[in-house]
C-alpha cells in the first residue's frame, strides 16, 4: 500500500496546488477554463503526437492484451453511456461519464505501478495501454460528445439551416486537435520518418505539461463554490464502482478466459485497468461544460479509493 500511495501522491499534491491557489487567490475564476483551454489545444495534442510518432507498432503489438485491456474499457464506456442515456441523460454528457467509468489513469500512474508491481517487462505493455486509452476510448467519446452536441442544437434551432448532423460532426472534428494530432503522428512511423531532435524535445517539453496542468486545474475547479447536489453521489457512486471493480474484473475474465494470456500480460492488464479514472474525462468535461461537477468528484474519490484498491489486487499477485 506504501507503494500505491507514494505514486499517487504527487497526483493529490497537483490537486491541492491548484486547489490552494484558488483559495488565496493567487489565480483567478478564470483560471481553470483558461489552463484547461492549454492543455486541451497545446499540451495533450503534443502529447499525443509525440506518442504516436514514437510508436514502434512491431514491438508493441500484442493482439490479447489489447483484446482484454481495450475491450474491457469500450465495454464499461458503453454500458455507462447506455446506462445514462436509459436514465435521459443527453448523449454529450453520457459520453463524458462514459469516459469516467472506462478511461484509466495509465499515463500518469500507469507507468511508476507497472514498474514497481512487475518490473521493466511491464513498460511495454503499459504503453500499448496507454495508447489504448488517450488515443482510443478518449476519440470514441470526443465522436459522441460531438454528435449530441450537433444534435442538441438543431433540436433547439442553433445548427446551421440545411446541413446534415453528420457533416457537422464532421467539420468539428476534422478541426479537433485531439484528433489531429495522434492521426498526424502516426504517419510518421508509417512513413518511415523519425522526428529531428529539437522537435522531439519540443513535443516532450510541451506534452509533458498536460497531466500537471490537467490537475492543477482540477484543483482549481474543486475550490469554486458549487451547488448542492451538483456531484451527484449516487452517479458518482455507480461511476467509481465501474472503474475501480468493474473494469479489472472484466479485464480479469477476457485476459485469462478468453485470451488465455500469460500471467505477465494478465496481471498488466487487470492493473491497468484498476487504475482510478484520469484526468482525460475532466478536460473534456470542463471544454464542453458537461458534467465537470460529476467528473471532478469522480477523478478525486476513485483516485482516493484506488490507494485500496489496487493495493489490494497487488497483494494476491
Amino acid at each position: 500500500m506504501l507503494s500505491t500511495l507514494l505514486v499517487v501522491l504527487p497526483i493529490f499534491a497537483l490537486i491541492f496546488s491548484g486547489w490552494l491557489a484558488r483559495r488565496v487567490g493567487v489565480l483567478g475564476a478564470a483560471a481553470t477554463t483558461e489552463l484547461n483551454r492549454f492543455v486541451v489545444f497545446l499540451a495533450l495534442p503534443a502529447l499525443l503526437f509525440d506518442v504516436t510518432a514514437q510508436v514502434h507498432w512491431g514491438e508493441i503489438w500484442k493482439p490479447g492484451f489489447i483484446g482484454a485491456f481495450g475491450l474491457s474499457s469500450l465495454a464499461v464506456f458503453a454500458v455507462t453511456v447506455l446506462l445514462r442515456r436509459a436514465g435521459g441523460h443527453p448523449l454529450s454528457d453520457a459520453a463524458v461519464d462514459g469516459l469516467n467509468a472506462g478511461y484509466p489513469n495509465t499515463g500518469f500512474m500507469g507507468f511508476p505501478v507497472a514498474l514497481i508491481a512487475f518490473g521493466p517487462e511491464a513498460l511495454a505493455p503499459t504503453t500499448v495501454a496507454a495508447i489504448l486509452t488517450v488515443c482510443g476510448v478518449f476519440a470514441v467519446a470526443i465522436v459522441l460528445i460531438e454528435i449530441g452536441l450537433r444534435r442538441e442544437a438543431r433540436d433547439a434551432g442553433r445548427d446551421q439551416p440545411g446541413v446534415p448532423v453528420w457533416l457537422a460532426v464532421g467539420r468539428s472534428l476534422i478541426r479537433n486537435p485531439l484528433l489531429i494530432a495522434p492521426a498526424l503522428g502516426a504517419l510518421i512511423p508509417s512513413a518511415g520518418l523519425t522526428l529531428p531532435a529539437s522537435v522531439e524535445s519540443f513535443l516532450k517539453l510541451l506534452g509533458g505539461a498536460a497531466s500537471p496542468c490537467a490537475l492543477v486545474a482540477l484543483g482549481l475547479f474543486l475550490a469554486q463554490k458549487r451547488r448542492r447536489g451538483a456531484a451527484q453521489p449516487r452517479a458518482a457512486a455507480l461511476l467509481v464502482g465501474l472503474k475501480l471493480v468493474g473494469q479489472p474484473a472484466l479485464a480479469y475474465a477476457l485476459g485469462r478466459y478468453l485470451f488465455d494470456l500469460p500471467p505477465l500480460l494478465l496481471h498488466v492488464a487487470v492493473l491497468m485497468a484498476a487504475l482510478p479514472t484520469g484526468t482525460g474525462p475532466f478536460m473534456l468535461a470542463e471544454f464542453y461544460r458537461r458534467e465537470a461537477d460529476l467528473t471532478s468528484t469522480v477523478v478525486l474519490v476513485s483516485t482516493i479509493l484506488s490507494i485500496l484498491t489496487v493495493s489490494g489486487y497487488l497483494t494476491t499477485v
